[in-house]
């Protein structure tokens, strides 16, 4: 039964496309968001306006990722400079709602926010706008809250993890082999910024396309309680590599980690772009979101008057999930051949990166798990997402659900 369940949502997920390009969106029919009913009323491309708001400036990798994104969109639907607006290093507070309410005043047909902590503000200003459409980028809530004018939107960048795990992997192996270290001293350190869903999903992920090369290998993580915070991020990948992790991830958003390692001459496999230019000894390969294709079909949306929906997942085949380029100069030989073997794997589905197979929680095997999908702020999970041995990553919605502790990976701040 479960397979059978299983395979119409599936099916489900693949034809529910929507009408003004192809994406890997929900069902329309769980959420009456996706339904129609309330279309919005057509753009001419020459009128539309287009606000951003960002938590950070292009100091922040992660924000530069989303600023790089907003611009090539711009630029591939030929719209003016008076048309994309831009607001930087806005906190996730009240803040957030008056940029979004200066926004609509400007005449914005569409908002688009960047950060988790903007969620609640960008609704808000959502409900008192109802006729300008909202996007909150790594957001939770749209699937529940069922306006037809706010939507989330994420990629499947734990996929994108994996293979940035697998680069680490054959360097691992590459030092073993050199007599570097030995099997039993492969381990990794990642930094931190929070330990939420999103920052578990994409450590685990990572960690595992590691061991599926390198066998032995450990992994300790540290937080820094803090998106953005260059000193803080340094001192916990210096803490981790004193501790004697050979090689440095992140899930953080400054060049603190990657210049550590560039310090240390500790290989680095950082996030959000290359750091190769600032890290050309250390640097390995990074992976990324790009976000071009959903800012060119989010505001191909507004202007021809047709319905975002209300959860957008991104993927590796609609360009969502990228790497950078292998840097040659550090990465084990093959490389860049192997992640391209990998990825075909994603691709035609033969490999599953939350395959309960290969890992393991206090020494089990899952069968079941309930995720936190409906964020209600319970915290308490009520969707099954174990179907036929997989964990079913963003999959009832675009942001990252997987919250497990597996085995493998030591928690140091716990």
């Amino acid at each position: 039964m479960k397979k059978l369940v299983a395979l119409l949502l599936a099916l489900t997920l693949c034809i529910g496309l929507c009408a003004c390009g192809a994406t890997a969106e929900k069902p329309a029919e769980e959420n009456p968001a996706t339904t129609g009913e309330t279309e919005t009323p057509a753009t001419a491309a020459k009128d539309i306006k287009v606000g951003f708001i960002f938590l950070h400036d292009e100091n922040s990798t992660y924000d530069l990722n989303f600023i790089n994104a907003a611009k090539a969109a711009a630029a591939e639907l030929g719209l003016s400079d008076d048309q994309v607006m831009m607001k930087t290093n806005i906190a996730e507070s009240q803040a957030c709602y008056d940029a979004a309410a200066e926004l609509v005043d400007a005449g914005c047909d569409l908002v688009i926010t960047d950060s988790f902590g903007h969620e609640s503000f960008a609704l808000a200003a959502a409900k008192d706008f109802p006729e300008v459409q909202f996007v909150s980028c790594t957001g939770v809530k749209a699937h529940t809250e069922g306006l037809s004018n706010f939507h989330n939107a994420f990629a499947s960048i734990y996929e994108g993890r994996y293979l940035a795990g697998v680069a680490a992997g054959l360097k691992l192996n590459e030092m073993i082999e050199n007599g570097d270290i030995t099997a039993e001293e492969a381990k990794m350190g990642y930094v931190g910024a929070y330990p939420y869903a999103e920052v578990k999903s994409g450590y685990t992920s990572f960690f595992l396309g590691a061991r599926s090369i390198c066998p032995s290998v450990t992994m300790e993580v540290t937080f820094t309680s803090s998106w953005y915070d260059e000193a803080l991020e340094k001192e916990a990948a210096n803490k981790l590599i004193n501790n004697g992790c050979v090689l440095i991830s992140q899930h953080a958003d400054s060049m603190g980690a990657p210049t550590a390692c560039e310090t240390a001459g500790v290989p680095n496999v950082s996030y959000n772009g290359s750091t190769v230019a600032a890290c050309p000894n250390t640097f390995i390969v990074s992976s990324r979101i790009d976000w071009t294709p959903f800012f060119v079909y989010a505001i191909n949306c507004v202007t021809a008057g047709e319905d975002i929906g209300y959860d957008w997942t991104g993927t590796l085949a609609t360009g969502s999930v990228v790497l950078t380029d292998v840097n040659e100069a550090a990465a084990a030989a093959g490389t860049a051949d192997k992640i391209a073997e990998v990825m075909k794997s994603l691709e035609d589905g033969s490999l599953k990166v939350f395959d309960t197979a290969t890992f393991t929680v206090n020494g089990e095997t899952l069968t079941t798990y309930l995720a936190d999908v409906d964020d209600l702020g319970d915290y308490v999970g009520e969707t099954e997402v174990i179907s036929d041995g997989v964990f079913l990553e963003s999959f009832y919605r675009s942001a990252p659900y997987f919250d497990l502790d597996i085995d493998g990976i030591t928690n140091l701040d716990a």
